[in-house]
């Protein structure tokens, strides 16, 4: 493994995916570690997360602001400020923003999925809404991942 001198700034482009209240930050790109690993930065709006959903990389998420609902296997908890969450890959997970305020999270994906080309893409399929579970099927097919279920929901 091999990682090269990397600065990420502040005032990176953000993708935004309103339809699941979602802008990003790619803070660290898999080429930067050869592949072992990304880092991104997510803002979630209120009320919003991704749908249940599962794929072969592990992610590590360490929440920075807010507080969250998660749903990882047959597991629901709370995670706030400062708390770790680790998903392993191939593992169903969700979570959602419980807050009346934007969240943030810090999360490492092992091995680097390329965020910078997957999310722009995922913005496009759903840039009118979820979208049908056709398109959403061949859209995640391509990357090996699998959308299970709805979103959470914050009464949850």
């Amino acid at each position: 493994m091999t990682f090269s001198p990397w600065q990420s700034r502040r005032d990176e482009d953000t993708i935004r995916i309103p339809a699941i209240g979602l802008d990003l930050r790619v803070r660290l790109p898999n080429r930067v570690s050869d592949g072992t690993l990304e880092m991104i930065e997510t803002i979630n709006a209120p009320g919003y997360g991704p749908p249940l959903h599962r794929h072969p990389e592990t992610e590590v998420f360490r929440v920075l602001k807010g507080r969250y609902l998660y749903q990882v296997g047959d597991r629901s908890f709370f995670a706030g400020e400062g708390d770790v969450i680790s998903v392993p890959g191939g593992t169903a997970h969700a979570f959602v923003n419980v807050t009346d305020a934007p969240a943030e999270q810090l999360i490492l994906i092992l091995p680097g999925l390329d965020a910078a080309a997957f999310f722009p893409e995922l913005g496009e399929v759903m840039e009118a809404g979820i979208s049908a579970k056709d398109v959403l099927r061949r859209f995640c097919q391509r990357w090996n991942v699998e959308f299970l279920g709805p979103p959470l929901r914050k009464e949850a």
